[in-house]
């Protein structure tokens, strides 16, 4: 059986969005070229701990990669971070350390074991891990470490970083307050209050990506919040149970098995017919809301489901 456990983040399973972030971030950089993800990344030796970390963190998190080519978790986790730093723009600067070479760097850091990942900010090491994490987990990891530092700066609005100082990039235009008072409901867990925000929004500007696939994430979790996934499991024995095979594929969604949500449903339109048929084929056009219009899984799933029906 397919794996449709629960969720363990309710603003995590919302947050299809996450797709279409990936998305951005990587049509960000085909535009910049290489040479944008490499300045945020620097090889630091003790000579330039001080300018390339302590005073770099006075205007950006600087995130420490302590590693050696002795270490294989190294091998693994330093790829991951350079792809996930990379893709923040500038936002942030990760800072390379081979332990072998710097021995006062690690003893000032009071480093234990290899490879290690310190973030600095204003000048003091501020979180970090000390094993190596699948990226998913690595990700979750630096967008802790974003929002905490957009939540210091709101509070000390005197030292964000003035145009001068701050990298050089686009500045985002300011966000909907619909789409902050959403956002806020999810973290509270109030998903009426998080639909109501959407679809005000939605009212105004109907073409609003981020508000259609909030809304309808807000719809997943909404439609399967009292769901037994190991009820759901058991009866999709039973090819003919067309809810189970509904709600599985919301399951799958908020797990992050788009494609297998997708191919599922495109499989159900195939073998059924009538009513049974057009449901399963709304039901599953409710699913490509929650992904980014440029979404590849859903080009090809349209391109699937239309020769399923014809």
């Amino acid at each position: 059986m397919a794996d449709i456990s629960r969720p363990g983040s309710l603003y995590g399973a919302v947050d299809l969005g996450a797709r279409k972030q990936a998305l951005d971030a990587q049509a960000r950089r085909e535009a910049a070229g290489p040479q944008s993800a490499a300045a945020s990344i620097v090889d630091v030796t003790e000579e330039t701990f001080t300018t390339d970390v302590v005073e770099a963190s006075m205007a950006v998190p600087v995130i420490v990669d302590l590693w050696s080519p002795r270490a294989p978790g190294s091998a693994q986790l330093s790829p991951i971070l350079e792809k996930v730093v990379g893709e923040l723009g500038g936002r942030a600067v990760l800072a390379r350390i081979n332990v072998d070479a710097s021995p006062q760097i690690v003893q000032a850091l009071r480093v234990q074991a290899v490879p290690t990942v310190l973030a600095i900010f204003q000048g003091q090491p501020v979180t970090g891990f000390a094993q190596v994490l699948p990226e998913p987990e690595v990700r979750r990891w630096v967008d802790e470490l974003m929002g905490a530092i957009e939540k210091f700066y709101e509070a000390n609005p005197s030292l964000r970083p003035t145009f001068e100082d701050a990298p050089e990039g686009p500045a985002e235009p300011p966000a909907d307050p619909d789409l902050l008072a959403a956002e806020q409901a999810i973290d509270a867990g109030d998903l009426d209050a998080a639909a109501a925000a959407y679809e005000r929004l939605l009212a105004r500007n109907p073409a609003d990506e981020d508000a259609r696939m909030g809304l309808a994430g807000v719809g997943l979790i909404q439609r399967t919040v009292s769901v037994d996934p190991a009820e759901i499991d058991r009866r999709l024995g039973d090819p003919g149970d067309l809810e189970a095979q509904l709600v599985a594929a919301d399951l799958e969604m908020l797990s992050g098995g788009v494609e297998q949500a997708f191919e599922r449903l495109i499989g159900v339109v195939k073998r059924t017919s009538g009513d049974d048929r057009d449901r399963v084929r709304k039901h599953l056009l409710s699913l490509f809301e929650a992904l980014p219009s440029d979404d590849p899984a859903l080009a090809q799933a349209r391109r699937a489901l239309s020769s399923a029906l014809f």
